[in-house]
């Protein structure tokens, strides 16, 4: 079909009678409705736009743990999930919008960036007790940059796994290396004795959303080749 429309659009160009099957209005529409969303999503605006919806949600993120922690009787790591809520939905959306992935996928994107949240807390936590006899800022880096880590990887690895992921390592590279080092943000937070306010999160969500972005944008460009 696409090759098709490829022969159509030089048809319609240079004059050239070549006999084909005649495409529909709506198919036209459509397609034409289709190229044009693709096209804005691969310039910089929108990634500026991916990068400024994954400020929000990591703006909303420090602000949901009081509220979570009113739900009496939920283990200790559902709760962190729910933290995960408003990253989650993001991640939802960038899958839908920027792969063929069905919705089902979509929802295990969401689920897996909730998992990887859960991790991400946990071996922060893990390595602060490990580093129990360093000053507190190497201790907090430390956790950050093991946490970044984590959460990274996990969502790279479980975007992998989709039906239409991004299985190329050199896809996910950027998004590892500024989700390591954003992490060591927690450092800072921690030293501004901040609570409701974060600047980890915004950051960390805003650099992982945009190299998501950038790696589901990479596949769809190679299946569009590849079609």
């Amino acid at each position: 079909m696409q090759a098709q429309r490829l022969i159509v659009a030089f048809q319609a160009g240079c004059g050239d009678p070549i006999p084909l099957p005649e495409l529909s209005a709506a198919e036209i529409q459509g397609w034409a409705l289709t190229e044009a969303i693709a096209a804005s999503d691969e310039t910089p605006k929108g990634l500026l736009k991916v990068a400024g919806a994954g400020l929000l949600t990591g703006v909303l993120t420090p602000l949901l743990p009081p509220l979570i922690d009113r739900i009496n009787g939920t283990p200790g790591d559902f709760r962190i999930a729910l933290v995960a809520i408003p990253f989650a939905i993001l991640v939802f959306i960038l899958v839908r919008r920027f792969s063929p992935n069905p919705w089902w996928a979509a929802l295990a994107a969401a689920i897996v960036t909730m998992i990887a949240f859960v991790c991400a807390v946990n071996v922060a936590i893990w390595i602060d007790g490990r580093a129990a006899d360093a000053a507190k800022a190497t201790r907090n880096i430390l956790a950050g940059l093991a946490g970044g880590f984590t959460g990274a990887t996990i969502m790279a690895v479980g975007m992998c796994v989709l039906p239409a992921g991004p299985r190329d390592v050199g896809a996910w590279l950027p998004t590892l290396s500024v989700g390591t080092i954003a992490g060591a943000l927690l450092a800072l937070d921690n030293a501004l004795d901040l609570d409701l306010t974060s600047f980890l999160y915004p950051v960390w969500q805003a650099s992982v959303a945009v190299g998501l972005a950038t790696a589901l944008r990479r596949t769809r460009s190679s299946l569009d080749v590849n079609d």
